[in-house]
């Protein structure tokens, strides 16, 4: 039994259905018109829809490792030690490909924000970090 809350009548369904075959059954754009087609990715796109990012692999960059970790980590968050922005990624279920890599970084080192983090992490840039001395 239908409880009436769907927002489109069972006319305009089907009808939606019949429009979307041609694409379901061909697997390309049917229309002829390129503004109802979906945009390509450009060039200067960030590549996270593969999967988790892990700094050290070759589609790393800097900006990616970046965008992954602030994604995870707030403002508030730092200045802090790794172990403790690990502690704040396993609490967000990051993915470990994330995590696992600041093992490796210094303990005493503090990181005042992801640009500094993501520096480290990835070797790219030079790094303002400041040690706990």
């Amino acid at each position: 039994m239908q409880r009436g809350s769907d927002r489109l009548s069972v006319h305009r369904d089907d009808e939606m259905k019949h429009e979307l075959q041609g694409l379901l059954r061909s697997g390309h754009p049917t229309r002829t018109e390129e503004w109802h087609d979906p945009e390509p990715t450009a060039d200067d796109d960030l590549e996270v829809a593969g999967g988790p990012v892990a700094p050290g692999t070759p589609t790393a960059s800097l900006a990616v490792v970046r965008l992954e970790l602030a994604r995870f980590l707030g403002r508030n968050s730092f200045p802090a030690t790794p172990r403790e922005l690990m502690g704040v990624l396993r609490r967000g279920y990051a993915p470990d490909a994330l995590v696992e890599p600041m093992e490796r970084l210094p303990r005493s080192t503090r990181y005042a924000n992801v640009q500094e983090l993501a520096e480290a992490l990835t070797g790219g840039g030079r790094s303002t970090r400041r040690s706990n001395a």
